[in-house]
């Protein structure tokens, strides 16, 4: 009796092993630095994200994101977020915004009428940006704290690319600028937008919570920041990251293509017209009523109006027969309602 007592205790401390060494797999297994990079190998860093603030448990969604003082949104902004909600109904839309308190009652309907509209649609959530919260944990949480904003030049810009790459590190889903107005619903992959030959863009990006790419990307953000250098934190930092990351100089080669699981899409995506171009979204007649330019963007996802150089051009554009009318009309109709004749 003894002796089988004696084998069943063996046979419990076997299983018992067992399951302790498959969990200790398993975390290694999770927590495991990826090996696409060189770099960083020992580096790590934590994932967490602080509760100090009331926060939802995001699902993934649809990022956009207020880094300057403001709480009245811009006609263009309301449009971008009224139209991502449009086309992808079923799909959450997260609005971060610097200055929200996260009270949208505490804000006067008249005067706050933007941010009002858009909390009043059923599937957007208006959200405070923590910055403390959203760097804590991650590379750019130093350089956050170190840097002085009245010493930067494109200071709203440089924070709006750090922090499109930290949501997307945290939360994961799709990140848009808001000075795009979307056409066409958006899948849940991980993707980059070529903005024009061999150049990609950030204004549009996909990525899954806690991808490497933007891992890396966000090292490569503070080692290589230079603020009074326009792009160097946007543009140029996705551009050289997925040279990087596929490995070449070339990567006009990947369009439309996948390289390591992050798909490269050509520029008629968000970019069909260049910024060198930007006033033919504003010109007048360019279509007549009933009529469709959908045959136009029949490849586009959204529009990226280049606010940086439009800035402004918006308000008026109601009885124009623009780009930007046919776009505000069909896409973004409770905020076309609210414009200026």
């Amino acid at each position: 009796m003894a002796e089988r007592a004696g084998i069943q205790k063996r046979w419990f401390l076997c299983i018992l092993l067992l399951v302790v060494l498959s969990l200790i797999l398993y975390v290694t297994n999770q927590y495991k630095f990826p090996q696409s990079f060189p770099n960083h190998k020992a580096q790590n860093f934590d994932v967490t994200v602080l509760t100090r603030a009331k926060h939802p448990d995001i699902e993934p969604g649809i990022m956009f994101v207020e880094t300057s003082d403001t709480l009245i949104p811009s006609e263009l902004t309301m449009c971008a977020i009224e139209s991502a909600t449009l086309v992808n109904s079923r799909k959450q839309v997260y609005y971060f915004i610097k200055e929200f308190t996260g009270n949208i009652s505490a804000l006067e309907q008249t005067k706050f009428k933007g941010l009002h509209l858009l909390s009043s649609i059923h599937n957007i959530t208006l959200l405070p940006l923590d910055l403390d919260e959203l760097f804590y944990g991650t590379p750019l949480f130093d350089w956050y704290k170190k840097i002085d904003p009245e010493n930067e030049k494109y200071w709203i810009h440089v924070l709006s690319d750090a922090c499109r790459i930290a949501l997307l590190w945290k939360y994961g889903g799709i990140y848009l600028d808001t000075d795009i107005i979307s056409l066409k619903p958006l899948d849940f992959i991980n993707f980059i937008c070529e903005q024009s030959y061999n150049y990609a863009n950030g204004a549009a990006l996909g990525f899954s919570r806690n991808h490497p790419f933007i891992k890396e990307s966000m090292f490569e953000y503070v080692e290589k920041y230079i603020g009074g250098k326009w792009g160097q934190q946007g543009p140029d930092l996705i551009t050289r990251m997925l040279k990087k990351w596929c490995e070449t100089q070339e990567i006009n080669d990947f369009v439309n293509k996948t390289c390591k699981g992050v798909t490269f899409y050509p520029k008629d995506w968000f970019y069909p017209i260049p910024y060198s171009s930007w006033r033919s979204y504003f010109e007048n007649d360019k279509w007549e009523e009933n009529d469709s330019i959908e045959d136009l963007f029949s490849k586009t996802r959204g529009v990226h109006i280049w606010n940086f150089l439009s800035n402004g051009n918006t308000r008026y554009i109601k009885d124009t027969q623009s780009y930007m009318e046919y776009f505000f009309k069909n896409y973004c109709p409770r905020t076309y309602e609210t414009l200026q004749q």
